[in-house]
C-alpha cells in the first residue's frame, strides 16, 4: 500500500471534485484504484491534496481493466465496494471487458469517469472533443446496473448517493458514474451540504412469498432424494451456515457450483464432485442463486454442443433467487429458460433461515422420516469419506513423478498453508484444491470472476489481498499463466503498494482451453490433434515469470518444473509473504490438466 500522505483536517469544499471526495469519505471508500487521466485531474487532485490521500488512498495502476478488477476482488474479500476511476471514453473503453467481468459476477463496484466540457466553448482543441461523448455512459449501459452524469455540481451528491446504493441493493453489479471536466474544476460558490448518508441504505433483503415457500418446505420434507444446488449464495457469509442447517436438518446432499464459497468441502454432504451420481436420482432440487440452472442439470458434448438433461423428468424443481431482477437484453448471462415448479423471488440470505425453519416446523417428531434422514445422512457421508480419501491417495501418489501434476500442485501447497489463516482469492488448480484443501469458512475462498474473460484473476487476487491486508489472512492466488500474461503490470501495482500476496503461478505453457477445444474439433474432425498447440502454447519462446515479476519489483523464483523443487520454493515464498508483507510469486510449470 502506498505510504499515505499528510493528512489533513476536514475543510469547506473548495472545488467541485472535493465535493465527490467528501462523498467517498461519507461512504467509507478506502481505495480508489486508477490509470492517471486529465479528464478526471481534479477528482485526481483533491484525493491527494483535499483528501490527504486517506479513504481513499490512491491505488496506482498501469492499465484500466484491472484498475476495475482489483475494486472487483476488493468488493468480493470486503463485501462493500470499492472506487475505480476511468479516463474518458479511452479509459472506459479499456475497462469495459472488466467490467462486463464485475457484470457477470454480480459484484458491486463504484467506476467513476470524467469527460471533456460538454460546454463546447470550454473544450481545448482536438483532444477535448476526441475525449467527448454523447452520451459516455453509453458504452457500457448494457453491462452495469445504472448509469449517470450529472448536469451541475448540485446534483453531485444524489447522483453517488443513489450509485451506491444502487449498487449495493441486491442484485448487485457495477454502476458507472462520469463527471464533467467543469464540474470537477470549478469553484464552489454556493456551499454543497451532503443529507444524512444513513437514511439512504440500501433497503433491507426481499423475503420469499410465504405461501411458495412453505409449498416448498413440504416438497424438501416429503422428497426421498431431495438435492441442494448453491452457486453464489455465499457472497452473503451468513447465508452459509444457514444452508448447513438446512442440510443437516434434511440429510440434503448439496452441489456447490462455486461462483462463491457456498457449501464447506470436508462436509459429509458435500457431493459437488459426485454430481453426476446424485442428480439422476433426485426427486427435488432446490437451487440457491444459481445462475445457470439449464447447465447445471444437463451435460454437453464438447463436440456437437448437444445438451441432454440427466435430471429425472419428474424431478420437482424450486429456486430462490434474485436474477430476474436484473435482466439486459444485449448480453445472454440470463442463461437458458429452465423450468421449475416453485420460482421465488427472493435474497437467500433471508429465504433459507426461512425455510428452514418451515421444514423444522413440518418435520416435528415424525420419527419415520427422521429415520430415513439418518440412513441418507450416513450412506451421503461414507461416499464423502471414500471419495476424498480416494483423491488424496491420488495427489500423494503423484510425489514419485518428476514432473508436476495439478493435483500435486494444490496438495503441496496445501500442505505448506494448512497451518495459517489462508484464503483462496483466485485459482482452484482445476478443482485440486477443493478436493484436497478443507473449506470452512464463509469467504474462505472467493469463487471464479463468473467466465467472462482472461485477464481476471491476477488483478481481482491483488485487490482482494488488499482488503484482507492486516487482517492477519494469508491471501492465496493459483494463478494462470495465460490470464496474467493479459494484465501482468498488475504485479507492479502490488508490490508499489506492499500488497502482500502469496502468487503460486500453474503454467501450463498453453492457453489450454482453447487448446482442449481444438483437440475436440479435430477429434471430431478426424484431422491431427497434434496442431492444436498451434496459436495456443505459449513456449516457443518460453515466457520467464519470475525474471518478469522481478522487474515489476516483485519477489519470485522458478521455474519450478520437478515435485522435489515445489514445496521449498512455496515454502520460501510464503516465509517472505509473512515477513516481509510483500507480494511473492513462484512459477510453476506443471501438467495442462
Amino acid at each position: 500500500m502506498a505510504k499515505s500522505q499528510s493528512r489533513v483536517e476536514k475543510k469547506q469544499p473548495q472545488y467541485g471534485s472535493d465535493v465527490v471526495v467528501d462523498l467517498m469519505k461519507a461512504h467509507d471508500i478506502e481505495y480508489a484504484a486508477f490509470n492517471p487521466g486529465a479528464t478526471f485531474r481534479g477528482i485526481h487532485d483533491s484525493i491527494v491534496n483535499y483528501g490527504g490521500n486517506y479513504k481513499p488512498e490512491v491505488i496506482f495502476c498501469c492499465h484500466e481493466e484491472f484498475s476495475v478488477a482489483i475494486a472487483h476482488g476488493y468488493a468480493k474479500a470486503k463485501g462493500k465496494p470499492m472506487i475505480a476511476i476511468v479516463h474518458n471514453m479511452v479509459g472506459l473503453q479499456h475497462a469495459s471487458m472488466a467490467i462486463f467481468n464485475a457484470w457477470i459476477d454480480r459484484v458491486p463496484i463504484i467506476v467513476l469517469g470524467g469527460t471533456g466540457p460538454m460546454n463546447t466553448k470550454r473544450r481545448r482543441p482536438r483532444i477535448d472533443w476526441i475525449h467527448t461523448a454523447l452520451v459516455q455512459g453509453n458504452q457500457v449501459r448494457d453491462y452495469v446496473k445504472w448509469d449517470d452524469q450529472p448536469y451541475t455540481l448540485a446534483d453531485v451528491p444524489d447522483s453517488f448517493i443513489r450509485g451506491y446504493r444502487i449498487a449495493t441493493t441486491e442484485p448487485m453489479a457495477p454502476v458507472y458514474i462520469n463527471y464533467d471536466a467543469d464540474i470537477q474544476e470549478e469553484s464552489v460558490s454556493t456551499p454543497v451540504e451532503l443529507p444524512d448518508i444513513s437514511r439512504y441504505a440500501p433497503p433491507a433483503p426481499v423475503q420469499a412469498n410465504p405461501v411458495e415457500l412453505k409449498r416448498a418446505a413440504e416438497l424438501l420434507v416429503n422428497a426421498q432424494m431431495p438435492l441442494i444446488i448453491a452457486d453464489s449464495l455465499g457472497r452473503n457469509p451468513q447465508t452459509v451456515p444457514a444452508l448447513v442447517e438446512l442440510a443437516e436438518l434434511l440429510a440434503i446432499p448439496v452441489i456447490d457450483k462455486g461462483a462463491r464459497f457456498n457449501f464447506p468441502t470436508n462436509h459429509p454432504l458435500d457431493v459437488t464432485d459426485g454430481a453426476k451420481d446424485i442428480l439422476p436420482k433426485a426427486d427435488v432440487i432446490l437451487a440457491l442463486d444459481v445462475a445457470d440452472l439449464y447447465g447445471s442439470l444437463t451435460t454437453v458434448s464438447k463436440q456437437t454442443r448437444d445438451c441432454v438433461y440427466v435430471t429425472s423428468p419428474s424431478v420437482k424443481i424450486i429456486t430462490i433467487s434474485m436474477h430476474d431482477m436484473l435482466v439486459r437484453s444485449w448480453a445472454g448471462d440470463y442463461q437458458a429458460l429452465q423450468p421449475a415448479d416453485i420460482p421465488l423471488t427472493a435474497d437467500t440470505s433471508v429465504a433459507v433461515p426461512e425455510l428452514t425453519h418451515l421444514c423444522r416446523e413440518l418435520l416435528g417428531k415424525d420419527s419415520k422420516r427422521k429415520s430415513a434422514m439418518e440412513a441418507r445422512q450416513k450412506e451421503l457421508a461414507d461416499k464423502s469419506k471414500s471419495r476424498r480419501a480416494k483423491w488424496l491417495a491420488d495427489a500423494q501418489a503423484k510425489a514419485s513423478l518428476q514432473n508436476i501434476s495439478t493435483a500435486f500442485l494444490a496438495y503441496d501447497l496445501g500442505e505448506v498453508i494448512k497451518k495459517e489463516d489462508w484464503v483462496l482469492v483466485n485459482g482452484t488448480s482445476n478443482g485440486w484444491a477443493r478436493r484436497l484443501w478443507d473449506f470452512t469458512k464463509p469467504n474462505q475462498y472467493l469463487g471464479a470472476s463468473g467466465g467472462a474473460g482472461v485477464g481476471y484473476g491476477a488483478s481481482a487476487a491483488i485487490g482482494a489481498a488488499l482488503a484482507l491486508k492486516g487482517s492477519g489472512k494469508v491471501a492465496i492466488d493459483i494463478q494462470s499463466d495465460g490470464d496474467l500474461l493479459m494484465t501482468s503490470s498488475c504485479l507492479w501495482t502490488a508490490a508499489k503498494h506492499r500488497i502482500p500476496l502469496l502468487m503460486v503461478l500453474h503454467n501450463n505453457q498453453s492457453f489450454y482451453n482453447s487448446e482442449e477445444h481444438g483437440i475436440e474439433v479435430a477429434k471430431f474432425r478426424k484431422r491431427p490433434v497434434e496442431n492444436a498447440g498451434v496459436g495456443t502454447h505459449v513456449d516457443d519462446p518460453e515466457v520467464d515469470y519470475a525474471k518478469m515479476a522481478q522487474s515489476f519489483g516483485v519477489h519470485a523464483e522458478g521455474t519450478i518444473r520437478r515435485t522435489s523443487e515445489l514445496r521449498p520454493a512455496i515454502e520460501r515464498a510464503l516465509k517472505y509473504v509473512k515477513e516481509k508483507q510483500l507480494p511473492a510469486l513462484v512459477d510453476v510449470v506443471s501438467e495442462p490438466r
